[in-house]
């Protein structure tokens, strides 16, 4: 629980909960010390909440009797979402998720009038999302935790080992985290390499919060450094095409996992590399525009040899 943010939300429910508490149970149980926990409580204090405090041996802090936080109102768009996104969080491969959206959907439904939530339900258990599934099981407090470091700019130790098993402890400023293709990424500068690094969060070993601060790119985008990390990795064959279409047709038929797409004057350049040309031929027999291959010339001689094949088929 790294963030004051969300130390203040605990702080709350801790007093709604439990009535009244004292300074030095509410310390103990958020993991701050006496000052830091006087802080949270005038957030909470300047957020509207009222709140009264007693000295002694008795005393503690508790909410103002009769006080209740309104309770949450959703339109059907808003409703709807909330499903639609409980629904995708299924696929996100955590750790007890299947408890925790039946618990978050249970606890929506408490608070929404009745047809609104009949609409709900209706969509919860009739839809279903074709989203890629988790190639493994993810770590809900881990996740949590960088996604708290890299909100607060704060710089993490971490031992991470490789494919092949050699493991390495690094410095890290985690500036985002992706989901791609059923795998989640940490992306930042890595004080080990001097360099931008994107790490598999399921190879990560020991994560630590650390007190140094760094300063983000202002416009670091984490899903693209991934995706050019991908696409330039060492493979057998570099691949280089040009699509002859515009930028919007190339992703609305590859994707943006494909490789590196660059806008290039009539067209759009294709960047990236493969270990299987004849793999590679299939996915540009797909494609509604024509295309030129630049490199390699095994790609154009798979191209040729599936090509062959379609006509056979074809001829029956």
């Amino acid at each position: 629980m790294n963030s004051p943010t969300t130390r203040v939300l605990a702080l709350l429910e801790l007093l709604q909960s439990h009535g009244q508490l004292s300074g030095r149970e509410l310390a103990e149980r958020l993991e701050v010390d006496g000052r830091t926990l006087r802080r949270y409580i005038r957030h909470l204090e300047d957020l509207g909440i009222p709140l009264t405090s007693e000295r002694g041996r008795y005393g503690g802090y508790r909410l103002v009797a009769g006080f209740k936080l309104p309770p949450l109102m959703f339109n059907l768009e808003e409703a709807q979402a909330v499903a639609l996104g409980l629904l995708a969080t299924t696929k996100l491969g955590l750790a007890e998720t299947a408890a925790a959206v039946a618990s978050a959907q249970a606890k929506l439904e408490r608070v929404m009038p009745a047809k609104l939530q009949q609409r709900v339900r209706a969509l919860s258990q009739s839809a279903t999302l074709d989203l890629p599934r988790s190639h493994g099981t993810g770590d809900q407090l881990l996740l949590a935790e960088l996604a708290a470091a890299a909100q607060e700019r704060q710089r993490v130790r971490l031992v991470y080992c490789s494919e092949q098993g050699q493991c390495s402890e690094r410095e890290v400023d985690p500036y985002g985290l992706v989901f791609r293709q059923g795998l989640w990424y940490l992306s930042g500068y890595c004080h080990l390499r001097q360099a931008l690094r994107s790490f598999r969060l399921e190879r990560l070993r020991e994560v630590r919060t650390l007190d140094s601060r760094f300063e983000r790119p202002h416009d670091f985008d984490a899903a693209t450094h991934l995706n050019a990390s991908i696409a330039n990795l060492p493979r057998a064959y570099p691949v280089r095409i040009l699509l002859h279409t515009d930028l919007a047709g190339a992703v609305a038929e590859l994707g943006v996992n494909a490789g590196l797409l660059t806008p290039e004057g009539d067209g759009v350049r294709l960047s990236t590399s493969t270990d299987s040309p004849t793999w590679f031929a299939r996915l540009l027999l797909r494609l509604s525009f024509d295309f030129h291959i630049e490199q390699p010339a095994q790609l154009r001689e798979a191209l040729r040899q599936q090509a062959q094949r379609m006509l056979r088929l074809a001829a029956g």
